[in-house]
């Protein structure tokens, strides 16, 4: 696996420095291995506002940028809240989460927030190269070795020990080089979204902070405070909805005034501007082999319905990183890692599928679902499931999203359990099997 000690070559590659790859980097870096990071985009750029969920808290104290994060001033989340059109509500507080871990999170702008992250990469050590457009996977055998790139004009080969795929929906290697990439049969949404500024929190009917999730007959919408003045508002629903409407400007408009809190959220709030994006789900079964690690988004993509997207970025970015530190270190044998890996990123990414599932099945409304699965769970596992807690064996609901077998998202595969954001409360806490009966009314 070793190379000529050359200005081209590098331990590890790291394509795409979004949340994925840049805490790859970050992980790979401060383990000082000599780490490349190509970015097709010039930072900041524009990205839709973020929900972090709870767990994130510990990832970014872990890869040591909460001070930074902290600084930039965005709204702190202590819970979530979940409306509808009569203006009823049920709201998740985090600190039903017990004990042990982080009960606020933050609402983030994703442009400054990535460029933060991308920033603290470089400072650990990485070599950072944006507008840089990969063009080839180079391999020898069924072995990634490295990646043809241009920048500035110029076209280079450069090789590495490893190479990490953080491209997103873009699947430099899912969607190119395997051409694994597979998509469920489920109706294709939209998302229509607006920035908000002038908003005045004092018109929010709900917790300051909170994001909203509203829902309908015919979709649901966000409301995101991503700045203390600034609000996210989006509006999901099928493409044969929005293809019938008049225009997106009129769908959203429509779809607002359906949901009276988030409707009250925004009064007297401006927008400059009306976004459209396409959501595809995605997934790959092969999302590591010899010499690459694919992480985030680019191995697969669920609805982002729970907010989820960011976290799962941070964590299969930083585990990617940790595991090539180890496999380069001669720590680990790379066969049985990549298997390791895989096992994990799809417990994650099928946790978190199952519950959008629910959601999905039973118009818009988890607290509906769970009644017409005869679960009931107590609140203390619903808000560490909605805050992160995918990987974990012991939580009931999540235990019971994966026995529901029409849900599945990868091929059968065996699940690596073991939360890696808390891991000794994880391994300390006894499974909880009892039912709560008051759950699934409280949520409906």
């Amino acid at each position: 696996m070793g190379y000529p000690e050359t200005e081209e070559n590098f331990d590890a590659i790291v394509v795409g420095g979004g949340p994925a790859g840049s805490s790859a980097a970050v992980s790979m870096a401060r383990r000082g291995l000599s780490v490349l990071v190509l970015e097709r985009s010039t930072f900041p750029r524009f990205h839709i506002g973020e929900s972090m969920l709870t767990y994130t808290s510990a990832v970014l104290d872990k890869l040591g940028i909460t001070p930074k994060v902290k600084a930039e001033g965005f709204p702190v989340k202590t819970g979530a809240e979940f409306c509808d059109g009569a203006d009823g509500y049920h709201r998740v507080d985090f600190t039903d989460q017990g004990a042990g871990r982080a009960l606020t999170t933050y609402q983030l702008e994703r442009a400054d927030f990535d460029t933060i992250l991308l920033e603290h990469a470089a400072e650990c050590g990485a070599k950072v190269v944006q507008n840089a457009r990969v063009t080839k996977v180079e391999t020898e055998g069924d072995r990634v070795v490295g990646v043809t790139y241009s920048a500035g004009g110029a076209e280079q080969t450069v090789r590495a020990r490893v190479v990490i795929d953080a491209s997103g929906r873009a699947g430099l290697i899912t969607k190119g080089l395997l051409r694994s990439r597979k998509y469920p049969q489920t109706a294709r949404t939209v998302a229509v979204f607006r920035h908000f500024t002038g908003v005045d929190e004092a018109t929010n009917p709900g917790v300051e902070g909170d994001i909203q999730v509203g829902a309908h007959a015919d979709g649901w919408l966000w409301a995101i405070p991503v700045r203390k003045d600034k609000l996210s508002v989006g509006a999901v629903t099928t493409a044969s909805l929005l293809q019938g409407a008049s225009s997106p400007d009129d769908l959203f408009a429509e779809h607002v005034n359906r949901i009276p809190r988030i409707r009250q959220r925004i009064k007297g709030a401006e927008y400059t501007e009306t976004h459209v994006e396409s959501e595809f789900t995605y997934y790959s079964d092969q999302v590591a082999g010899p010499g690459f690690f694919v992480v985030g988004d680019a191995g697969a993509f669920a609805n982002p319905i729970f907010s989820a997207g960011v976290y799962l970025a941070l964590v299969t970015g930083s585990r990617a990183g940790e595991l090539t530190a180890d496999i380069l270190s001669g720590e680990r044998e790379e066969t049985a890692t990549v298997d390791e890996y895989e096992r994990f990123y799809k417990t994650g990414y099928d946790t978190y599928t199952r519950l959008i599932h629910g959601f999905y099945s039973h118009d818009y409304n988890l607290g509906r679902f769970l009644k017409s699965t005869g679960a009931r769970v107590a609140p203390i596992w619903v808000a560490r499931l909605l805050g992160g807690d995918f990987w974990s064996e012991k939580n009931p609901l999540g235990r019971h999203l994966r026995g529901l077998p029409d849900n599945n998202t990868f091929s059968a595969y065996e699940p690596m359990y073991g939360c890696p954001v808390y891991p000794e409360l994880d391994a300390a806490e006894p499974a909880d099997t009892q039912l709560s009966e008051g759950l699934a009314a409280a949520l409906d």
